[in-house]
């Protein structure tokens, strides 16, 4: 088993594509996090504010549901990459379920992102509150376009992991 793992919330497939690569580059494990509930496509349409899906409240408190299955064995991986598309410039509420989910203690998370028009915004910011403490948010990246396995391998390897 690799001490990484690349998890990925992929609405439209776009950032399931960059996941599956980056796994391959970093020699890392891939775990898909599926959404109990799936977005429609008024909930995916990021140019209309009024359409901001019941599943992405802007209440804290409420989260979207992650689908029933298999888990993710967080307590077998050193460093976690937790990819997902950049909506209303932070990550959809389902990655804050998913740090909720689990232990990170200790772990190092590394966020990546993809976006049609946005950075990565207060991101960091927001899923900090979701992890422990002692867990460590690395500077993540906006992986947009044509994503190679060798520039992906280049930046993993350029964060020292």
């Amino acid at each position: 088993m690799s001490s990484k793992l690349v998890t990925y919330f992929s609405a439209g497939g776009v950032t399931a594509n960059i996941a599956k690569t980056l796994a391959e580059a970093a020699g890392a494990d891939l775990y898909e996090i599926k959404p109990a509930v799936l977005y429609t496509k008024e909930d995916l349409d990021w140019r209309n504010n009024q359409s901001r899906s019941s599943l992405e409240m802007s209440d804290k408190t409420q989260r979207p549901e992650i689908a029933a299955g298999e888990k993710a064995d967080i307590a077998s991986y050193d460093v976690i990459f937790i990819g997902f598309p950049i909506w209303w410039y932070v990550a959809p509420t389902i990655i804050n379920t998913f740090l909720e989910s689990y232990d990170f203690s200790g772990k190092k998370i590394v966020p990546f992102a993809t976006s049609g028009s946005s950075g990565l915004g207060n991101t960091v910011k927001e899923l900090t509150p979701s992890v422990s403490p002692t867990a460590e948010i690395v500077k993540g990246k906006l992986l947009n376009g044509s994503q190679s396995k060798e520039s992906l391998a280049a930046w993993v390897e350029s964060l020292g992991l």
